[in-house]
């Protein structure tokens, strides 16, 4: 008979961890007498994370009093009590490797079911010392597992635990481990976990993924694990290009279209994506890297991007400047996340500026597949002088049989048509999604100046659409993810305080930094991001969850430790990778 044998709770506090403040829950102590198990949570504990841990479908972390003598033994270690690894319930009995998904047991009053392996961040690191603790979890098979709460009541040390019953679809929470972060993910198994109904929202997402990846003839990476900005992985590397035609489409925009040096077809690109350039303004001196939204219609023939020279501009600069008809550039593979999405729905089209460019794409797409979606492009420019495409944009709107367009001017010249050129004075703003009668169940695409989207976000939110509706396109960095973590001043990329000056180049592209690789003071390409305040995604830092995948642009690299299932490839993992050679990297 399984027994229960410690109840342990704990509140969220702070902890100095690598210079930055962690908010977090992971230290648990036992309870003196009996706790009441709530539907969300036992009372006295709580989290310091909640989009990883806690709520519903994670009221109750479960670890084995086995499995911490295991890992006494292998870690040799004899300081391991009640609550180290973060667990509610200390328990006798009850391996991963045979308790299954959907069991229900009876514990003192409450009744509680199995809904998911535990997910390990770094933080369990931190708890134990050990920073690869996140791996060692996982991999060894003995994670834990949460439990839902279906019946509120007192638990307390000492408690027998029942089981009451069982899933129709049998399948372990070691297995169900198994399945999802190492590298063998057979369809069948898939399918079994797919239907065990008390599985978890986000575990039966992540299989499902790995079902349509199935479905999809890919069999490299881990579509349930990936984050969407690296789920378009394609080949490091770049491409020597022809300048094919240079056009000017605004007083500070200018196109410039490439083919294949040989006449070979070029990769097909998704409506949406980018491609990074390679560029040398300085001879002798060290490689430019710019990203461009492809910004025509979709060919293997020709790519075209758009440009818009900045005053302190060096890449457009060089470009308007120094590149002619004719000349050759290295140009990267199309890549990116922000792309079209399948479907028949209404689409809304949000864009300022040089933002114009991959929404222009999406609507070529459009229009080229005479598409019968209600399409909505919503423009901000300065002025009939400074709005690119304008002439092109309009044409491809008026070709779509739902197609209709909105231009706002924040500054109108006296030369500039109301009703022709523009349709409003002013700003973009709430008032004129109400204005123009934007659907809160279409698919809203976002670019231009980082302020723009974030109003642009709040103001759709507001209004009402779904934020997993809402798709933004970040230039200038990306989204970072570093759970736990609080009280951190934002700050723009920058050089580290010391740079080696020698050794592998290290190019975050989107960040527009470049760093020499010292393996005296990295121990990861992470950790060298965040010297230099590159926005990255993470959480476990050892090469499990591939929060921290993006896509390797050119260069290569090795691991340590080695991740339980490689990233496609194309792709690496930030976390746990270094560079051989000089690299370049899409953050």
């Amino acid at each position: 008979m399984a027994r229960l044998l410690s109840v342990n709770v704990g509140l969220p506090r702070d902890i100095a961890w690598k210079g930055r403040t962690v908010h977090t829950g992971i230290w648990k102590n036992p309870v003196q007498g009996r706790c009441w198990a709530g539907r969300l949570n036992l009372a006295g504990d709580g989290q310091g994370d909640l989009a990883g841990h806690g709520g519903e479908q994670r009221a109750v972390f479960v670890y084995q009093i086995e499995s911490s003598r295991y890992w006494q033994e292998q870690l040799q270690r004899t300081d391991l009590a009640y609550g180290q690894f973060g667990e509610n319930f200390t328990i006798e009995g009850m391996p991963d490797a045979v308790v299954c998904i959907g069991d229900r047991y009876q514990i003192g009053g409450a009744l509680f079911e199995v809904t998911q392996p535990r997910v390990t961040c770094y933080r369990v690191g931190i708890r134990m010392n050990e920073p690869r603790m996140p791996a060692l979890l996982t991999s060894s098979g003995r994670p834990g597992f949460y439990l839902r709460v279906l019946r509120e009541g007192e638990v307390g040390a000492g408690d027998e635990i029942v089981k009451v019953g069982e899933a129709r679809e049998r399948m372990t929470v070691a297995e169900a481990n198994a399945l999802l972060y190492s590298p063998d993910h057979p369809r069948d198994r898939l399918e079994r976990a797919s239907r065990i109904e008390a599985l978890s929202p986000g575990w039966r997402w992540s299989f499902e993924a790995l079902l349509q990846s199935h479905a999809t003839g890919s069999t490299v990476g881990n579509a349930g694990l990936a984050p969407a900005a690296a789920s378009h992985p394609v080949e490091a590397g770049f491409n020597a290009l022809t300048v094919a035609a240079i056009g000017q489409e605004s007083a500070d925009v200018m196109s410039l279209t490439f083919r294949s040096v040989d006449g070979r077809p070029l990769r097909a690109a998704l409506p949406g994506q980018y491609v990074v350039l390679r560029l040398r303004p300085a001879a002798g001196g060290p490689p430019l890297f710019r990203s461009y939204s492809l910004s025509g219609d979709l060919s293997t023939q020709q790519y075209r991007i758009s440009v818009k020279t900045e005053p302190h501009g060096v890449a457009g600069t060089y470009l308007r400047q120094h590149v002619r008809v004719g000349d050759v550039l290295d140009v990267s593979a199309p890549r990116g996340s922000f792309v079209l999405q399948p479907g028949d729905g209404p689409v809304v089209f949000v864009s300022a500026g040089i933002g114009a460019t991959p929404v222009l794409a999406m609507l070529h797409a459009l229009s080229s597949a005479r598409s019968m979606r209600q399409v909505l492009w919503l423009h901000a420019a300065h002025d009939r002088q400074h709005h690119p495409f304008a002439g092109e944009a309009r044409a491809l709107v008026l070709a779509l049989a739902h197609g209709r367009s909105h231009v706002c001017y924040s500054a109108p010249a006296a030369q500039d048509r109301l009703g022709e050129d523009f349709d409003t004075a002013g700003h973009l703003s709430r008032a004129v999604l109400d204005e123009v009668g934007v659907s809160r169940d279409a698919d809203v695409y976002i670019c231009g100046p980082s302020r723009f989207m974030a109003d642009m976000k709040e103001a759709l939110a507001n209004f009402g659409v779904a934020p997993q509706r809402i798709h933004v396109e970040l230039f200038n960095g990306s989204e970072s993810l570093n759970p736990g973590i609080v009280g951190a001043a934002a700050r723009a990329p920058h050089l580290p305080e010391q740079d080696a000056n020698t050794g592998p180049l290290i190019s975050f592209a989107r960040s527009g930094i470049a760093v020499h690789w010292d393996a005296s003071v990295y121990q990861s390409v992470l950790e060298l991001a965040e010297a230099c305040d590159v926005p990255v995604r993470w959480s476990c830092r050892t090469g499990v969850c591939h929060n921290c995948e993006c896509g390797l642009i050119s260069g290569e690299v090795t691991y340590g430790p080695e991740p339980l299932d490689k990233p496609a490839s194309g792709n690496l993992l930030v976390c746990c990778s270094q560079p051989v050679g000089d690299v370049v990297i899409d953050l």
